[in-house]
């Protein structure tokens, strides 16, 4: 996609502010990054059947290119593209016709386009007792510099992922003031399509974030720099400085490596494992759809229903 050159400096324009408004909208780098280009194709798609105007895109030539796109070729890897790579050309055209709406360009024609599914759902899941175990590794004896304090901040980053279901990006926009421990919720302010969310907190949660809050983070800080103002981050490292995406990963790299449990290690499990785990295991334990759902702070049931497909610690089918 991104060898695709549009002719249309309209579409060109049209792909930049889209980008801009992505990110506006806090949705993640890879996001930001990756919609705009599935948006160049759509707009490369509409230059070869001579559509060069917004106003002229009808219901048909939506329905059109979301057939073309079903059929065709993956062309880095050979035969058809993935379910789930199809779904995110969907959702490129959803959001643009979002954007240009809310932009009063125009309002494009809505289509109903169907997502769709594998034979398989191939997500990976962890299971109760490799959450436990995960926890289990931030106590483990390190000789590094305030390892204990680490330790404290790695349970607390469990505790969001795992325990709140956020997403990484919101667990690293995490300030002090978004924990209130005498309300017991946390406050999602930066969410995905800056949709802020209040998620309780359960009380093994608020322990794991108070000890961290009040023993561990203190430390953490330096007290040596006094220039500028005090960090608010809530997750922070040795450097007193706020938690990346990318930390948070070695961070939990760290753990896996640590439980010294094969399999875990074999499924290098990412951040973004341990949402779709919890939303796992709260299905498993009788949760309704629709309160998970709002747990994860999902805009429609479309999107959390691809995890009534996952399995559970001992194989069986959920939903």
């Amino acid at each position: 996609m991104k060898c695709l050159v549009l002719k249309t400096d309209s579409y060109k324009y049209l792909e930049q502010s889209f980008k801009q408004w992505l990110d506006v909208l806090g949705y993640a780098r890879s996001s930001v990054y990756g919609m705009p280009l599935r948006l160049r194709e759509f707009f490369h798609w509409l230059e070869q059947q001579d559509v060069t105007q917004l106003k002229d895109i009808t219901a048909r030539h939506i329905t059109q290119y979301y057939s073309y796109i079903k059929q065709r070729a993956n062309t880095r890897q050979g035969g058809g593209l993935s379910p789930s790579y199809i779904n995110k050309h969907k959702q490129v055209i959803d959001l643009f016709s979002q954007y240009v709406r809310q932009s009063g360009r125009y309002e494009m024609p809505y289509v109903q386009l169907e997502n769709q599914r594998g034979e398989k759902e191939n997500l990976n899941v962890l299971s109760v007792g490799e959450i436990k175990q995960l926890y289990h590794a931030t106590h483990s004896g390190d000789t590094l510099y305030h390892a204990q304090e680490i330790g404290m901040r790695d349970r607390a980053m469990l505790s969001v992922l795992y325990g709140c279901g956020l997403r990484r990006s919101e667990a690293k926009n995490l300030d002090i003031d978004d924990i209130n421990l005498d309300t017991k919720t946390l406050h999602v302010r930066k969410a995905k399509g800056n949709k802020a969310r209040l998620v309780p907190l359960h009380s093994s949660n608020v322990r794991h974030l108070e000890n961290y809050l009040y023993n561990a983070r203190p430390v953490l800080l330096d007290k040596q720099n006094k220039k500028g103002k005090p960090e608010s981050a809530f997750f922070i490292s040795v450097r007193s400085k706020r938690l990346s995406d990318m930390t948070m990963l070695y961070c939990l790299h760290k753990l896996i490596k640590k439980t010294e449990n094969p399999v875990l290690i074999e499924k290098a499990p990412s951040l973004h494992t341990l949402r779709h785990s919890i939303a796992t295991h709260l299905l498993d334990k009788g949760m309704k759809l629709e309160a998970i759902s709002k747990f994860l702070g999902h805009s429609s049931l479309e999107s959390t229903q691809i995890y009534t497909h996952l399995t559970d610690e001992q194989g069986i089918i959920i939903g």
